[in-house]
């Protein structure tokens, strides 16, 4: 690693994001009983964010190709272990922690915890 406060960087990321996940809520919509609402402007924002940035690995409305994660069994009680695969990469995924901002992983959050309409 070029700049060994890099990773403690990334780190205070993670657990920034998973803050914001924990503590967002006004103006929030509801999906699934249990799980922790989103705005309707999060959810756009994350899916304007996915078809640009995950899309063509995890497909349209993610319905992806066999060798990709199936995001919609992603578990929803799992956001840390989510921004730690964007922030990180994990197997074939690259790391996006550079280029993917804090909220923006939310956004993607909340779009994945929605779920796509048809």
């Amino acid at each position: 690693m070029r700049d060994g406060s890099r990773g403690a960087r990334i780190g205070k990321l993670s657990h920034a994001i998973v803050l914001g996940l924990a503590l967002a809520g006004a103006n929030a919509v509801a999906q699934d009983p249990g799980v922790k609402p989103f705005t309707p402007e999060q959810i756009r924002k994350g899916a304007a964010l996915y078809a640009s940035h995950c899309e063509s690995c995890h497909g349209v409305r993610m319905i992806g190709p066999p060798w990709a994660i199936d995001l919609k069994t992603f578990p929803r009680d799992s956001p840390a272990r989510f921004v730690d695969s964007v922030t990180y990469g994990v197997r074939g995924m690259p790391p996006w922690g550079d280029v993917i901002k804090a909220d923006e992983i939310e956004a993607l959050w909340a779009y994945l915890v929605a779920g796509e309409k048809k």
